[in-house]
């Protein structure tokens, strides 16, 4: 029943995180262990790192593989058992000192891949009654096989969604270097604000992730948009601003027969990003929440950086002239609910537009 309940409740984890978490988690409960790690193997630096570290709170913690109980089990692919972990020489009790953790049992175990390679180390500490015995040790052993197969398949999905959101940055500078002088800055700060915004309205952290990643697909439809409108450096005439206008409905085109979370969320924002809340803007004049959120967001952070970012045609707008504005459209272009989270964003947006104007050596920013 327990390895049941265990293989059922990894299978379809496909992210590497919340899969570590709920690795450590069942193995925690099952061997009754205070603290769980699962640590993976980054071969290139030669080193081991992990996210869980239950049961003293979480932290990334990187290890040189052949130091400590896990680097050891690591390097040499021998499982560890330990009574009174303060006794052996392969103990380090630098991680004790740091957290006012105290070390007493020891169980640790390789993780391996289907060829058996080294992926990592499953290590459990301090078990509630007694010491770690054999029986753990080889029930740890079987958890580890079963492990490492959701391991490995989360790292291979990993590695395909990387590839896919390489893909979709791409598509991304493709639509917006024509027309922006700083196209990955820009890029980035949009994807950012956005992930702040939809973290502090309390969205779920998988949907934050794709909002970060689907929001630089705003303007894609601007690819359909003639150079003789998209590059023109003085007004455009009715005509001219009509098909300017046409470009979320050419977004929404391109984006029509997405099948992933992320791509669906990218065409919502594409085609309705120039929507107002007050049914004022366009393509489709879309009122309050009939403007799905993610657009509303995108909205919000697509007005901020344009205003505050110097193009050739205008100077940047200080931070406190622009907020004022965007308080100013509560309301009216934006939704209030979103103005009210990107207030209280402020601080970290502002950090964001300092390290991005650093990085670039630009002097856009004012304070």
């Amino acid at each position: 029943m327990l390895l049941a309940r265990f293989g059922r409740r990894i299978a379809s984890e496909t992210r590497i995180d919340s899969l570590l978490t709920i690795i450590a988690e069942e193995v925690r409960h099952i061997l009754y262990a205070d603290r769980c790690s699962v640590f993976l193997i980054e071969a290139e630096k030669h080193e081991l790192w992990t996210k869980v570290a239950l049961g003293v709170g979480e932290k990334v913690l990187r290890i040189p593989i052949g130091q400590g109980i896990a680097g050891f089990v690591a390097k040499t692919g021998s499982a560890v058992n330990i009574r009174d972990a303060y006794r052996d020489t392969r103990f380090t009790q630098d991680f004790d000192r740091i957290t006012g953790y105290q070390t007493k049992t020891v169980l640790a175990v390789p993780l391996k891949d289907r060829e058996g390679r080294a992926l990592g180390v499953f290590e459990v500490l301090n078990k509630s009654k007694g010491a770690f015995n054999e029986e753990d040790e080889g029930f740890l052993r079987i958890l580890a096989t079963i492990a490492a197969s959701a391991i490995e398949n989360a790292k291979l999905y990993d590695n395909l969604r990387k590839s896919h959101l390489e893909t979709i940055y791409r598509m991304a500078m493709v639509a917006e270097y024509r027309d922006q002088q700083d196209t990955a800055s820009h890029l980035r700060r949009i994807s950012k604000y956005t992930g702040l915004v939809a973290a502090e309205l309390g969205l779920p952290l998988d949907l934050v992730e794709d909002l970060r990643y689907a929001s630089p697909l705003h303007d894609i439809g601007k690819v359909a948009i003639p150079d003789s409108i998209l590059l023109k450096p003085g007004k455009l005439t009715p005509d001219e601003y009509e098909e300017m206008k046409k470009h979320p409905v050419y977004g929404g085109r391109m984006l029509e027969n997405a099948e992933s979370r992320l791509l669906k969320l990218a065409r919502n924002i594409a085609l309705s990003h120039h929507e107002h809340w007050d049914g004022t803007g366009y393509p489709y004049g879309l009122k309050g929440e009939e403007i799905p959120i993610e657009a509303r967001i995108v909205s919000v952070v697509d007005v901020y950086d344009a205003l505050t970012t110097r193009r050739v045609y205008k100077g940047a707008w200080s931070v406190d002239d622009t907020m004022r504005y965007m308080n100013e459209q509560s309301g009216r272009l934006f939704d209030p609910k979103i103005i009210d989270a990107f207030v209280k964003c402020r601080p970290m947006v502002e950090d964001l537009m300092k390290e991005e104007s650093h990085a670039a050596g630009e002097s856009a920013y004012h304070a």
